[in-house]
């Protein structure tokens, strides 16, 4: 999963090689932390948080299969 919040947020972002994706796996959730450069962080949330709420509908979309709660947090 962390692959492929990486792989989303690389798409958006000016600056790719700024991404950082982590993960910490909890009793019954993951969460998954994304870290943008400053500048690209209107990019990675959007208008209202619609490409963040976008992501995180297509990154639960693909942990259903793990049987846990995905949680992303986007850190400044």
């Amino acid at each position: 999963m962390e692959e492929l919040v990486r792989v989303l947020a690389e798409a958006l972002v000016t600056n790719p090689e700024a991404v950082q994706v982590s993960r910490r796996d909890e009793e019954d959730k993951i969460i998954i932390e994304l870290r943008v450069a400053p500048e690209d962080m209107g990019k990675v949330i959007g208008k209202q948080g619609r490409i963040a709420r976008a992501i995180r509908t297509v990154v639960r979309a693909a942990a259903t299969r793990e049987n846990k709660k995905v949680i992303i947090d986007i850190v400044e």
